[in-house]
């Protein structure tokens, strides 16, 4: 039996070889019998939006004017023409999105929700409160269905290359997104609203569908508590600046004095409140502002349909905030002439700074069976303010 030599102390190899090969042996390539892989082609498809102030203006005002003459109820024709005009002026590889509603099924929905919430303003209005709390643990209960309902109604209305969306989020996961989560946000303010946005985007794009294509969020609940903590800075940055002028102004209207403090002008007293009521509410703006446009630029950013579709969002959050606040003070100065202007420039600023990025071309999706959920839900979100986009 022969020994086996030792193995040899990397620090006595001379030849620089590395430990495990003998001198002078050449470095051969590595045999293996897979092909090396080919790189994938990325096409990159912006996303271009060509509606004009002008032509919207034509809509809006005929809208308006048709709402308030049927009294309110043309809102859901007006609500479908809206969104036609926008979704057939949003373009990708060429092609333009549709919406397809039926207004008469956003009507149904409408009467619904506007009678209960009539019967809910009423109610508190004369203190009937045996009709108004009920009516309000209700719509607490149906908080999360009706998201649910309003997601498959937009998603199946949505049209591009002549295959709909899809929206297939359990009722279970919508009480918990929405539900569950928004409980625990109410409750614990900062510490857990990020985490109820993380799970409601989450929600809303995993179980989004193109055809046989499914959505998926790649996101992190970590950069929501970025988002939220840079808003809350920024928050307590501006209201310092604020209230350092208010307060030098408060005190000198007092004649700051231990002995005469309280003897000051009433009047001032009154309009630096108002001053600062008007500024914490218009900074409460821009950083809720600041916090949807920066989450819908993160969450694009790690959006995936299918495994070969990706979208990229290159706007900025706070240039869409100038332009929120600017929007803001165009329609207020203008008595909301402004309106179709503003609408305009912000949709043409978001969407043009999206690029859908795809490594298979986009007419390789077969076309999946599609339902039509009811409208009770979009209508809840239309008449209630319910935020369920990005």
């Amino acid at each position: 039996m022969t020994d086996l030599p030792a193995p040899l102390d990397p620090a006595d190899d001379q030849t620089g070889a590395p430990y495990g090969r003998h001198a002078g042996q050449p470095l051969l390539p590595a045999v293996t019998d897979s092909p090396a892989p080919t790189p994938m082609t990325v096409t990159e498809y912006p996303v271009s939006f060509t509606g004009r102030a002008d032509e919207y203006f034509r809509i809006w005002i005929v809208n308006v004017a048709l709402t308030i003459v049927t009294l309110g109820i043309y809102l859901p024709w007006a609500r479908v023409r809206t969104r036609q005009y926008f979704y057939g002026h949003a373009w990708v590889d060429g092609q333009n999105f549709e919406y397809r509603a039926n207004p008469v099924a956003l009507l149904r929905g409408y009467v619904i929700v506007g009678g209960l919430f009539l019967g809910y303003s009423l109610a508190t209005q004369f203190q009937k409160y045996w009709i108004a709390v009920p009516l309000l643990l209700i719509y607490v209960g149906l908080y999360p269905w009706l998201v649910r309902q309003s997601l498959r109604f937009q998603a199946a209305n949505t049209v591009h290359r002549g295959l709909r969306f899809g929206f297939m989020g359990s009722l279970r996961d919508s009480y918990v997104a929405y539900g569950a989560a928004n409980i625990l946000g109410s409750i614990g303010g900062i510490f857990a609203l990020p985490w109820a946005w993380f799970m409601q985007r989450r929600y809303q794009l995993n179980h989004l569908e193109y055809g046989t294509a499914r959505g998926k969020f790649r996101g992190d609940v970590a950069p929501f508590y970025v988002i939220a903590l840079t808003a809350v800075g920024v928050g307590v940055g501006l209201g310092i600046v604020l209230l350092i002028p208010l307060a030098a102004v408060l005190f000198g209207s007092m004649n700051w004095n231990p002995d005469t403090f309280g003897d000051g002008d009433p009047t001032t007293l009154i309009v630096l409140f108002a001053v600062a009521y008007v500024a914490f509410i218009l900074l409460y703006t821009v950083l809720w502002q600041y916090a949807r446009a920066a989450i819908m630029a993160y969450v694009l950013n790690h959006g995936e349909l299918g495994g070969v579709i990706r979208t990229r969002a290159t706007f900025r959050p706070w240039t869409l905030v100038w332009i929120g606040v600017t929007n803001t003070l165009a329609t207020v100065f203008t008595l909301g002439l402004a309106t179709p202007w503003a609408a305009i420039r912000r949709t043409k600023y978001v969407l043009e700074g999206i690029q859908v990025r795809a490594i298979a071309p986009l007419d390789d999706f077969a076309a999946g069976a599609s339902q039509q959920p009811s409208a009770l839900g979009e209508a809840a979100t239309e008449l209630l303010d319910i935020q369920v986009g990005f």
